[in-house]
């Protein structure tokens, strides 16, 4: 970790940030839709794909935090852990005690089966040995991204006390990314085959930690190679028409080799989305992620009108558009499909947008106020205090 130097950073408001930010949630809300409310293929091939949008969440994670952090220890920073974690949890726990004491205010009526125990929430840890169907399953996605913040500040102090190198740290991303897929493709010879136990499939690989966790390295890759590596860094950031196009074309590979061979006909799950495809889509992703960050193109530059307030908004649309579809499907029955899902969409939307101004924006504001930053200034040397 002694080798990283400090390239200017890019801003999190980036507008091809945003733009992924907004294809996430569109992908998750319509996955969401057709499982729960639709049940039927309505919105074609997009929504088979829309599961894959937790995948881009996870990479935008893991190179918005990674960046973050290996940017101040790049500079001779101290990362002040308390803070670090104070920051975290102002922006995702209030929001999430509302929906969670919805959820146990109203049971049943916000959809899904029985809630497990409150201290799995609580704790962060529903997402372990999830049954399929529960009420507020969705949030097994916030758990794993809980843990991963638990984890990733110290795994990265810990490499640097070591001063692992450059090197040590890819054989590392690799290393972890490798033992993904082999344990993977062991619970798969369980649980994905003909005529498995499908509610074990999603509680050892779907929910589990162990099972998607290393989706969050690709965008953790980036963050090293921009830190790690800024003269290559800056050569890729000259040619961002080329990877918009590499990245539109991994992704659109991805998507077609999951809708042929995660779910298949014999209600198996397909070896290769199992075993590698969860890794696979995420480097896709980040291949993506690594365009919208490169200046030269539209998508950068302008993003996709609308993408910045569905990113804003997208926390708190992730939270609330399961329930809010719940409740509003006995109310849209009659309506023909197309105008049922938009408006619930739209009232999705809404909701997303009303939750952010009114809780996530003063937070974040009180936050700023309150721990403007995660790091101290590094101690000055001998020859600095002479």
């Amino acid at each position: 970790m002694t080798q990283l130097s400090a390239p200017p950073g890019t801003h999190p408001r980036a507008p091809g940030l945003d733009t992924l930010r907004a294809l996430a949630i569109v992908l998750v809300f319509c996955f969401h839709y057709r499982v729960f409310v639709s049940r039927a293929p309505d919105l074609g091939w997009f929504s088979n794909v829309g599961w894959s949008g937790v995948d881009l969440f996870f990479v935008l994670s893991g190179y918005l935090i990674g960046e973050q952090l290996m940017a101040g220890l790049a500079r001779g920073e101290q990362l002040a852990l308390a803070s670090f974690y104070a920051r975290r949890a102002t922006r995702t726990w209030p929001l999430y005690w509302l929906v969670l004491a919805a959820f146990f205010l109203l049971p049943g009526q916000l959809g899904g089966r029985e809630l497990p125990p409150l201290w799995r929430f609580l704790s962060f840890t529903q997402n372990i040995q999830l049954a399929p169907g529960t009420a507020f399953s969705h949030a097994w996605s916030l758990c794993v991204e809980e843990q991963f913040y638990l984890v990733l500040p110290v795994a990265l102090l810990v490499a640097r006390a070591l001063r692992l190198s450059r090197r040590q740290i890819w054989l590392g991303i690799a290393g972890l990314t490798l033992t993904a897929i082999a344990w993977r493709h062991h619970l798969w010879t369980i649980y994905g085959r003909r005529d498995a136990d499908i509610v074990g499939y999603y509680q050892n690989i779907y929910y589990a930690t162990l099972g998607r966790a290393d989706e969050f390295l690709p965008g953790l890759a980036l963050a090293l190679l921009q830190h790690g590596h800024p003269r290559l860094w800056a050569r890729l950031m000259r040619h961002g028409r080329l990877l918009l196009a590499l990245g539109l074309s991994a992704v659109g590979l991805m998507w077609t080799v999951a809708v042929h061979n995660y779910v298949l006909p014999d209600d198996s799950w397909g070896w290769f989305m199992t075993a590698i495809g969860y890794s696979a889509m995420a480097w896709a992703y980040a291949l993506l992620l690594l365009a919208c960050l490169a200046p030269g193109h539209a998508l950068a530059r302008r993003g996709v009108p609308g993408a910045r307030s569905l990113a804003l908004w997208s926390y708190a649309l992730y939270l609330t558009h399961k329930p809010l579809a719940h409740v509003m499907k006995p109310l849209l029955q009659e309506l023909p499909d197309w105008a049922a899902f938009g408006i619930t969409a739209l009232a999705s939307v809404a909701l997303g947008g009303l939750l952010y101004h009114a809780i996530e924006r003063p937070l974040m504001r009180w936050r700023q106020r309150r721990w403007p930053g995660q790091f101290t200034p590094a101690a000055p040397t001998a020859a600095q205090a002479a």
